[in-house]
């Protein structure tokens, strides 16, 4: 009589009264229990006394039919001692053993194994047990994966694997910077680019409030060609103001397009908002279209800088700790929730969607669509990189450098 969930005093109460009866006793007061119980009664009741429900529906029938409800003569024996069939383990040790070594195949993840893509599968188990010469089904097989504490289980991320050892130094960098810009009144922006997403009658995940019978219907398959291409939604987040710009791209996730997109988030937003800014803080990742290996990303970068007027700084998280990027969890999240379950028909539909979101904390967010046609691999040469005017800081500068305006350009 096993439970896997934590008993109140009452239970308790009636599993001890239950213990002192017979069997027969025991199936018709476990079946009125489940009786009591309403909805679900019996697979609650089968839960709390580890009865079978094959058994509690037996006693279902009992109390129902009172031609069959006879009380049993006093002091009378149900069942002789020993009486009844047996478990499988004691009818079939073998069986069991058989059983721990296929876990312990798939478990141990054997390239041999048969088992070794239908390693959760009771009914792959039971077929493998059966065709070694010990039949059993797979609700059994299920019954002593529960007894030996095996569960259905998923992955579960939390290895991050190797750590630089600057990570939370770095953090604190970027910390103290952005307090230091914020406090002068000059602007903080995350930036990064959001997942490719497909454009056409495609299944986007998460579901919406319609009227039963009236889903949208979708394409069966997913394949590219039967689309009208990709959109890549470029974020560029101001901390401070809880504001966003978000850029949709349509050709690739270059450096340029990163900067562009910038560009894009200062001449409509930033120097509206910062009119007496004197330098603008960048927090990236250090992968993707703003990589801090990247020479195109430095190269327009310096030529942003020197656009607008003012220095540059940019401070990239370190690898491996993308989540932690504010426009990931303040903007890109929030956008995923708003366009679930509708999908991606078009470009403007992307547009729409994204400028609609909002939240409860203030979020607002513009969306423009970018036409021009960015190309890929575009090579910086060692000249061109020496002539930036590029000063790295004094704590990793790989990590943390500064763009300063060239003088005397156009």
């Amino acid at each position: 009589m096993a439970t896997n969930r934590s008993l109140s005093e009452a239970d308790k109460c009636w599993l001890r009264v239950l213990s002192t009866l017979n069997e027969r006793q025991a199936r018709l007061f476990v079946a009125q229990r489940a009786l009591e119980l309403g909805r679900s009664g019996i697979s609650q009741a089968s839960g709390l006394t580890g009865m079978s429900r094959p058994a509690i529906y037996r006693g279902l029938a009992e109390l129902r039919s009172p031609r069959r409800w006879q009380p049993a003569p006093s002091g009378q024996r149900i069942r002789r001692p020993g009486g009844g069939r047996q478990s499988l383990s004691a009818a079939d040790p073998e069986m069991v053993r058989l059983l721990e070594q296929l876990l312990e195949e798939t478990t141990a993840g054997d390239p041999m194994s048969l088992l070794k893509w239908t390693g959760k599968s009771t009914r792959t188990m039971a077929q493998e047990l059966t065709g070694r010469g010990h039949p059993v089904s797979a609700m059994s097989v299920w019954r002593y994966l529960q007894a030996m504490e095996y569960s259905l289980q998923g992955n579960v991320k939390s290895l991050e694997g190797e750590q630089h050892p600057d990570r939370d130094a770095q953090f604190r960098y970027i910390n103290r910077q952005a307090k230091v810009f914020q406090r002068n009144q000059d602007p903080v922006i995350s930036v990064d680019t959001k997942k490719k997403e497909q454009i056409g009658a495609f299944r986007n995940p998460g579901r919406t409030w319609q009227r039963r019978g009236r889903a949208q219907r979708v394409l069966v398959h997913d394949f590219p060609s039967l689309g009208a291409g990709h959109a890549l939604p470029y974020g560029t987040y101001d901390v401070a103001e809880d504001q966003a710009l978000v850029n949709v791209g349509i050709t690739h996730d270059t450096a340029e397009f990163a900067v562009a997109s910038i560009q894009r988030w200062w001449r409509m937003l930033g120097r509206n908002r910062y009119p007496e800014a004197k330098r603008l803080l960048i927090c990236a990742d250090a992968g993707g279209s703003n990589s801090n290996r990247s020479r195109a990303w430095k190269y327009h970068l310096q030529n942003l800088a020197t656009t607008i007027g003012i220095p540059i700084t940019v401070c990239h998280y370190p690898p491996g700790t993308s989540k932690w990027n504010k426009v990931e969890h303040r903007l890109f999240s929030f956008i995923s929730m708003n366009w679930k379950g509708q999908p991606l028909v078009s470009y403007q539909t992307v547009v729409n969607l994204i400028a609609s979101t909002k939240t409860r904390s203030g979020l607002q967010v513009e969306a423009i669509l970018d036409k021009r046609r960015y190309k890929k691999g575009e090579k910086i040469s060692s000249e061109q990189f020496d002539q930036l005017n590029l000063t790295g800081h004094s704590f990793h500068p790989d990590w943390n450098y500064t763009l300063s305006p060239k003088t005397g350009a156009n």
